[in-house]
């Protein structure tokens, strides 16, 4: 088991993505603590701890760390998967929009990170966080949130720079996961079967992503066998990026 022994801090593990890489890392073998804002999910595997959080709040943090290394020990693994999209342009979004997302998006990640690197000098690990395609290239009427994955980018190799090789910081750029932010995006459009259809069409790889594509990604990069790994931003779209943006409209 590559993670036996390990403890993990896992954000955002209530659902989706970010309980898909709690339930890997601890069927890898890692001790797994997840949070949220809300209570326990009742379905979640019972090996794995829960506390609540709100990770935009530094005493929130705090208290998740302590209560990580009392019930877990000295964390060595972080992944932060919390965050929120709101789906507007940039003049309509208002000041509250901006202190909801930035502050779990951006500030957020930013706390975890900084709570990790502050365990003390002895600091070894790995942290991964989790960006976006839409950081690289910007989905419609997703400022702030395109803008949000972005910072998490430019943190994540910054991190890998100023901590190296203690501790090694990568991020990884999910593309089109299916989740129920991408049901409901698919909603909102006005054929959802068609623009369903017309989004497949774009990946390589025959098919949307699973979460457990992205866990597969995770455990690999806070494993030993990415041990020379670090500062780098993986994308794992289907190969949705890697095609043209004129392909859709030359045809086959």
């Amino acid at each position: 088991m590559p993670l036996s022994g390990r403890a993990a801090i896992v954000t955002g593990g209530s659902r989706g993505i970010g309980r898909a890489i709690a339930e890997r890392l601890a069927a890898d073998g890692a001790r797994v603590l997840t949070c949220g804002r809300g209570p326990r999910p009742a379905d979640l595997a019972a090996e794995i701890h829960w506390h609540a959080a709100d990770v935009a709040r530094p005493e929130d943090v705090a208290t998740l760390f302590a209560m990580a290394r009392e019930t877990l020990g000295a964390v060595s693994i972080l992944v932060n998967n919390a965050g929120i999209q709101i789906e507007k342009t940039t003049d309509e979004t208002t000041d509250a929009d901006w202190d909801r997302l930035i502050g779990i998006n951006c500030r957020g990640v930013f706390n975890m990170c900084r709570a990790f690197l502050a365990q003390g000098p002895e600091t070894q690990g790995s942290i991964v966080n989790l960006g976006s395609i839409s950081g690289e290239v910007a989905d419609r009427s997703m400022a702030i949130y395109n803008a949000s994955k972005a910072f998490v980018h430019g943190l994540t190799r910054s991190i890998a720079v100023d901590h190296g090789p203690d501790v090694r910081c990568n991020a990884v750029r999910p593309g089109w996961i299916e989740t129920g932010m991408l049901d409901a995006g698919f909603a909102g459009a006005r054929d959802p079967g068609i623009a369903r259809a017309r989004a497949l069409a774009r990946h390589a790889a025959g098919r949307f992503g699973k979460s457990e594509d992205i866990a597969d990604m995770v455990a690999w990069l806070v494993s030993d066998r990415a041990g020379f790994v670090t500062g780098q931003c993986f994308t794992v779209d289907g190969g949705l990026t890697a095609a043209s943006p004129l392909q859709p409209l030359l045809g086959d």
